[in-house]
């Protein structure tokens, strides 16, 4: 798989339209001072000797040097992936919370009110369009009421402590900056609550159709049939057995997150992976695209195998 998404993405960027050598001299620049600096990036040889020569890069570990800054693609993807991460930890624990509890409240409540709402709740939030929710959220809490910053990870002005884990957060905490939490706190809200709502309905509508479906089993009548309380019969049987499925929606939901949050990332100017995406593709600088691209499919790969390996543990009847 990784293989197949590195190799694709190598031949997208050479067949899309633009030049990095444009992007870095502009259209004005004379023929000479092109062709040296497309000798330099070792853009005139032959297309399979690059390819060849990035997949040799890739194997030894080496995502090669930006076109436009000179600096290493891991320097760069590792200064920016810690606020992807920190942004997408805040919006999975907004989301879970949210999504989690609407479903597990329309599930023991079917055909109410409570599972009206949280019908429509999931349909809608799944159907609003990411960049006009965060812009309508700026509007009403940035602009209209000022409660919350409009965009950005730190007040300007305030100094960013010494990096320990790159996540800001934690390393204000680690450094005991008081000022920079609190800053880098309220800048997280807006983004994360934003990409939360959005994400909330799968998690709601995956947790009540599964919870739905495991309520109506022989062995849930059986325990009925028994005696057995509703809540114990809810908590003790019903719900653990719900686990399976919302754990694979879980992990992949986060792992799309690390570079599928784009458009929140750019209406909030949030300096993760997924901005610094969009500006390569801009830039067309083809080493940071290809190496961004790598490492949020290794992430996806990653994340992907040990779901499965958690669910062989969890699940007495899955075996590889």
């Amino acid at each position: 798989m990784l293989w197949i998404i590195s190799s694709l993405v190598f031949i997208l960027l050479r067949v899309a339209p633009g030049d990095p050598v444009d992007a870095i001299l502009g259209t004005r620049a004379n023929e000479f001072a092109r062709e040296s600096l497309r000798i330099k990036l070792g853009l005139d040889k032959p297309l399979i000797n690059q390819y060849l020569e990035y997949l040799n890069h890739l194997i030894h570990g080496n995502l090669g040097i930006s076109l436009n800054t000179q600096e290493p693609v891991k320097i760069i993807i590792a200064k920016a992936l810690p606020a992807s991460i920190e942004l997408a930890i805040f919006a999975i624990l907004i989301a879970s919370s949210i999504g989690y509890l609407i479903g597990f409240l329309g599930a023991v409540r079917p055909e109410s009110k409570t599972d009206f709402f949280g019908r429509i709740f999931s349909i809608g939030t799944y159907a609003l369009p990411p960049f006009w929710a965060a812009m309508l959220i700026q509007i009403i809490f940035a602009v209209l009421l000022g409660w919350l910053p409009i965009g950005g990870r730190l007040t300007p002005g305030i100094i960013t402590p010494p990096p320990v884990t790159g996540f800001l957060i934690l390393d204000s905490i680690l450094n005991k900056n008081i000022e920079t939490f609190f800053s880098s706190f309220i800048h997280l809200i807006l983004p994360s609550v934003t990409l939360g709502i959005l994400l909330s309905g799968i998690f709601s509508r995956s947790l009540r159709l599964n919870l739905e479906n495991i309520l109506k089993r022989d062995y849930i009548e059986a325990a009925k049939s028994r005696g057995i309380n509703n809540s114990r019969i809810l908590l003790k049987h019903a719900l653990p057995n719900t686990l399976l499925p919302i754990l694979t929606i879980t992990g992949l939901t986060v792992s799309s997150l690390i570079g599928g949050a784009l458009l929140i990332e750019i209406t909030f100017s949030w300096p993760g992976i997924a901005l610094g995406l969009q500006e390569a593709i801009n830039q067309r600088d083809y080493p940071v695209v290809q190496g961004i691209v790598v490492i949020i499919s290794s992430l996806v790969v990653m994340i992907s195998v040990s779901i499965d390996i958690a669910i062989a543990y969890i699940d007495p009847r899955v075996s590889y």
